[in-house]
């Protein structure tokens, strides 16, 4: 597992962009108008917002190889609240730690 992006969920993408802009960050993708990835100079780890799963809260998002040889793996052992679905770059689920935090994962394979 490698760290991607810290999660955040917003109530406004154009808003939260401005803010974050603001700050000396500046988009490095989007997907629609609901998800957006901020870079900050020197970090490799991006921001990423997102109009959605406010009842989840913040979180990281790790990149793994496989969302679905990690859900399979740790079905049982760990705590899911999102099974894997498909999303434009690939493959995603949440468990919750031991303290309820989320933890979610993905993978890129839709990526050409």
């Amino acid at each position: 597992m490698k760290l991607a992006f810290l999660f955040h969920p917003v109530k406004d993408l154009q808003e939260s962009q401005q803010y974050y802009e603001g700050l000396g960050m500046t988009e490095a993708w989007r997907e629609g108008n609901q998800v957006l990835g901020m870079s900050m100079k020197d970090c490799e780890v991006q921001l990423m917002i997102e109009e959605d799963e406010h009842d989840l809260g913040p979180g990281g998002v790790f990149l793994v190889e496989s969302v679905d040889n990690f859900y399979e793996e740790h079905e049982t052992k760990l705590d899911f609240v999102k099974s894997p679905c498909t999303i434009p770059p690939g493959r995603y689920a949440i468990y919750r730690d031991g303290t309820g935090n989320p933890i979610r994962i993905i993978d890129f394979s839709n990526k050409d």
